[in-house]
């Protein structure tokens, strides 16, 4: 097919008569001089940025675009908000739907306790709990003066659980950009003997302090403040955390959980290469950048399951992690694989990415009806209903 523009040209060209291109001729046409060309300024725009800008423009407040050109062909643009303030907006919004409109009659009672919310509001209550008994550090920690020297001071909270809070600092320094930073308050458990309490803290920061990858949350330091309690310092990631995301979405398109299983595949591949098992992968310990990086946080439970010096992985004991999360042979085996235990967290992880659900509340057959169903789904030959109606991961998620 031509462009308008050619058969623009091709109907001048019929219309004008040939010139005489000898000097002096009669017939021969005045020469129209053509204006001077624009000469490119310095601060112009590329027109592929140009491109970018107006497409940016045109998806603006959206969290995940497809945009051809782009190295992964997407992009993700999460908004810079604490975890805490977006939580309270959800339930603010929850409660006022619900004054509103009464749920309906029809849902299944054990079917509502495999949403996600249902699973966050049993995290409050259980925070809450904590908080009135341990005393929330409203006012933040008793920061000696070596944390407040080399990271800033802690502010505002932007995330809470059964180790503590996190904090924000806020470094400022003369003619610099202000850094943030990520502060874990790790709260003492009760009855631990400060023998313990440091072993544990010192534990956990050896584990993550020793990781590099992309994926991984970077670790930074650990320091104690005047009261003696510890504080680990972490890079700031603003963009929360998975599970807030997917509970504010309902639930995630097909390429955007792809991307965030993507990177979380290859956090875990690297952990394990390292020797390292995480043994407590939820979307609360994913944290996200304001451009989707995803990075694995919270070793507390990370166990080295093979030394630097050893060939061979040894097997772990013990039950630990969130109960949707956890996997079968936990409950059942005095000994099993950590490595295994991760991959069967991260496909409940995915599925809670794609429904915005859990499958099941426990990997019990005999305390889970939905778990049971799941078994009884893998041997039939059309297999597990809630898993074989999604629509197929991406070919981007293999490369």
């Amino acid at each position: 097919m031509f462009s308008t523009r050619d058969n623009k040209t091709s109907d001048l060209d019929s219309k004008t008569p040939p010139r005489n291109s000898t000097p002096g001729s009669s017939d021969a046409e005045p020469t129209v001089p053509h204006p001077p060309s624009r000469q490119a300024s310095p601060t112009d725009k590329h027109p592929l940025a140009k491109a970018k800008e107006k497409l940016k423009e045109g998806h603006a407040g959206q969290r995940f675009v497809i945009v051809e050109g782009v190295p992964g062909g997407h992009e993700h643009h999460l908004k810079s908000a604490r975890r805490q303030e977006k939580l309270s907006d959800m339930l603010r919004d929850m409660m006022l739907m619900g004054k509103k409109k009464a749920p309906p009659v029809e849902a299944h009672e054990s079917e509502q306790q495999l949403s996600l919310m249902s699973g966050w509001v049993d995290q409050l209550k259980k925070e809450k709990e904590k908080d009135n008994l341990a005393g929330d550090k409203k006012a933040g920690p008793a920061t000696a003066a070596t944390l407040v020297e080399k990271y800033g001071k802690c502010q505002e909270i932007v995330g809470r659980g059964a180790f503590g809070i996190v904090r924000v600092s806020h470094l400022r320094r003369v003619n610099e950009n202000e850094q943030l930073f990520a502060v874990k308050e790790f709260r003492r458990r009760p009855d631990e003997s400060d023998k313990r309490y440091s072993k544990r803290l010192t534990s956990e920061f050896c584990i993550s302090s020793s990781l590099r990858h992309p994926n991984v949350i970077h670790t930074l330091d650990l320091l104690q403040d005047s009261k003696g309690d510890y504080c680990e310092v972490m890079e700031f990631c603003a963009g929360g955390d998975l599970y807030t995301l997917v509970l504010a979405a309902g639930k995630l398109e097909v390429q955007e959980a792809d991307c965030y299983f993507k990177q979380l595949m290859r956090g875990v591949e690297y952990m394990h290469e390292m020797g390292v098992a995480h043994r407590d992968l939820k979307p609360e310990n994913l944290l996200l950048t304001t451009h989707g990086a995803l990075k694995i946080t919270d070793f507390g439970n990370g166990e080295c399951f093979r030394m630097a010096w050893e060939a061979d992985a040894h097997m772990v004991t013990g039950l630990c992690g969130s109960a949707p999360y956890i996997a079968p042979e936990e409950y059942v085996d005095k000994e099993f694989d950590a490595r295994a235990v991760d991959v069967w967290a991260t496909g409940v992880i995915y599925m809670a990415m794609r429904t915005g659900r859990h499958l099941w509340r426990l990997a019990r057959k005999d305390e889970d009806e939905f778990y049971e169903r799941y078994l009884e789904g893998r041997r039939d030959e059309e297999g597990y209903g809630p898993i074989e109606s999604l629509q197929r991961v991406s070919n981007s998620l293999f490369f």
